[in-house]
């Protein structure tokens, strides 16, 4: 079986596929939120997967089921 390399983007990239600033980004590194990221060298490196992953995790879909949890508290 043919193994298959993750598809990496740079911050650039991801900044505008996320519809967010660099800075964004980078804030949200230091927060320890935001999307999973590869550091390689000294780069930033996101794996689309990873962006799919954050993405799902983070719609409104996903919210609603969280605030539909919260209504039995």
């Amino acid at each position: 079986m043919e193994q298959v390399l993750p598809q990496l983007l740079n911050e650039q990239q991801t900044a505008r596929i996320l519809s967010v600033s660099v800075a964004a980004l980078r804030r949200w590194r230091r927060e320890g939120r935001g999307p999973q990221f590869t550091r390689c060298e000294g780069c930033i490196r996101y794996d689309m997967r990873a962006l799919e992953r954050f993405l799902a995790a983070n719609s409104s879909a996903a919210n609603a089921g969280a605030a539909d949890s919260l209504k039995g508290v």
